[in-house]
């Protein structure tokens, strides 16, 4: 109880607190390791995709989590978990594969799955792995330039469905005008007033928020389709709710 106890004050310090959030994930990644293999059904390695997803997964329950959720690490090990799925689904849409688990044939129980480790797939998926860790970094380099971080990112995130919704508001609008994404690269800086207007939404609330909008505009540039592909995924589960 005492050590749930702490958790649940790190936790809480940790979403208001970038700093106090990159060391309690740094605290328990052992914890996300695990949480990761259980899924690879191995222990995966430091840079591979499945444990930078993992990690945001984390930060992502660090900051929706409340006490009248439960405990903490297992609400945490959900997320790691559904992620991960939604993550192995869209790999598997990328690559142009039917779901792995179908039965191979009615011969016997095994599955796709079981069929595809042939030197080709293998090559395939080490280049998509290798894709996503190069978009990753290139991205993180971005961030940088505007003096932001994943972490700062992740604490920004909106909490409140409606404030979700208008951030996608603004993200149609901005993608709907090309011009605002270059001025967002050329000057550094969130063009506010002209989202806001053009947008139809409160400045106010895009001001609170702004981190998160560099974030999500910045994906919109040139290149990131990867990280382009999980915001999709992201927008299609708030409009269908699942």
């Amino acid at each position: 109880m005492r050590e749930e106890h702490e958790i649940v004050l790190q936790v809480q310090k940790a979403q208001t607190d970038s700093k106090a959030a990159d060391e309690l994930i740094q605290k328990y990644l052992p914890f996300i390791k695990s949480e990761t293999a259980k899924f690879l059904k191995y222990f995966p390695d430091e840079g591979q995709d499945e444990l930078s997803i993992a990690m945001f997964a984390f930060y992502e329950a660090v900051l929706s989590y409340r006490r009248e959720k439960g405990t903490f690490l297992k609400l945490a090990a959900v997320s790691i978990k559904n992620r991960l799925i939604d993550y192995r689904r869209k790999e598997q849409r990328h690559m142009g594969a039917v779901s792995l688990d179908m039965p191979d044939s009615k011969e016997d129980n095994r599955t796709l799955g079981d069929q595809l480790a042939n030197e080709k797939d293998e090559l395939e998926e080490r280049h998509y792995r290798s894709a996503t860790k190069e978009e990753i970094q290139e991205f993180s380099a971005q961030l940088e330039t505007f003096g932001l971080t994943l972490s700062d990112v992740a604490d920004n995130c909106p909490k409140q469905e409606r404030t979700r919704l208008v951030c996608m508001e603004v993200l149609d609008y901005a993608r709907r005008h090309p011009s605002l994404l270059d001025q967002l690269i050329k000057t550094r800086k969130l063009p506010l007033a002209q989202l806001a207007v053009g947008a139809n939404v409160d400045r106010k609330t895009l001001e609170r928020h702004r981190r998160y909008l560099v974030a999500i505009l910045l994906a919109y540039t040139n290149g990131f389709e990867i990280i382009r592909g999980h915001l999709k995924m992201i927008k299609r589960k708030e409009e269908t709710g699942r």
